[in-house]
C-alpha cells in the first residue's frame, strides 16, 4: 500500500518525492520543514491554492515563474497590485492563468496587508496538532486529506477574509509548511 521506496540512492523516501526528478529536492529539503514569517507563509498558501484541481509538480516546475509574477509573494507588494497588473498576470505563461486563483491571491494579499506583523504565523501555527499523539504513517493510505485541524484552520482563514482555502487546502499547506510531518516512518526525511 504505498510504503516508502528506496531511492536512486539507495535512502528509502515517501513514494511521491520518487514519481519525478524535481521532486526529489523538495521532499527531502523542503517538505514537512517547518516554515514561519508571514510572506513565506503567503506564498505557500498563494502555491497552494494554485494547486487546487492540479498536480503539485505543475506548480513546483513553475515556482520561480509565480515568485517573479507576484513579486517574491511580499504581501505588501501584492496588496498594491492595480488591475493592470492582475491582467498581466493573466497573461503570464509562467504561471496558472487562472482568474479566479488571481484575484484570491490578491485579494488575500489585501487582506494581509492589515494584519499585524506575525499575525499569519502565529494564526497558522496555533492549528498545529501535537505530534506525539500523531503516529508516523506508514503508508500513503495512513495520510489523510483532511484533518479536523484542517477544516478549523480553513474556518478561522475564512472568517478572516481570506479566500481559496477549503480544508484540503489548508492540509496540504500543513503538511508543506511543517505543522505536520506526514513522512513515512521510513523515510530518509522524516524528523522522528
Amino acid at each position: 500500500m504505498s510504503a516508502a521506496l528506496a531511492g536512486p540512492d539507495g535512502a528509502l523516501r515517501c513514494p511521491w518525492a520518487l514519481s519525478a526528478e524535481d521532486y526529489v529536492a523538495y521532499h527531502d529539503q523542503e517538505w514537512g520543514r517547518p516554515v514561519h514569517g508571514d510572506d513565506a507563509l503567503y506564498e505557500r498558501l498563494c502555491l497552494e491554492a494554485f494547486q487546487s484541481g492540479l498536480s503539485w509538480i505543475t506548480i513546483l516546475r513553475r515556482r520561480e515563474g509565480f515568485r517573479a509574477a507576484f513579486a517574491g509573494f511580499g504581501i505588501a507588494k501584492v496588496a498594491a497590485f492595480t488591475a493592470e497588473d492582475e491582467a498581466r498576470l493573466l497573461a503570464d505563461p509562467g504561471i496558472i492563468r487562472n482568474r479566479a486563483k488571481i484575484e484570491a491571491t490578491v485579494a488575500n494579499a489585501r487582506v494581509l496587508a492589515d494584519w499585524a506583523p506575525g499575525e499569519l504565523d502565529e494564526l497558522i501555527w496555533s492549528f498545529a496538532p501535537d505530534r506525539a499523539a500523531r503516529p508516523a504513517p506508514r503508508t500513503l493510505a495512513d495520510v489523510p486529506a483532511v484533518t479536523d485541524e484542517s477544516t478549523a484552520l480553513s474556518k478561522a482563514l475564512k472568517k478572516r477574509g481570506i479566500r481559496f482555502v477549503g480544508p484540503t487546502t489548508a492540509y496540504a499547506l500543513m503538511q508543506a509548511c511543517g505543522l505536520v510531518d506526514d513522512h513515512l516512518a521510513d523515510c530518509v526525511a522524516r524528523r522522528g
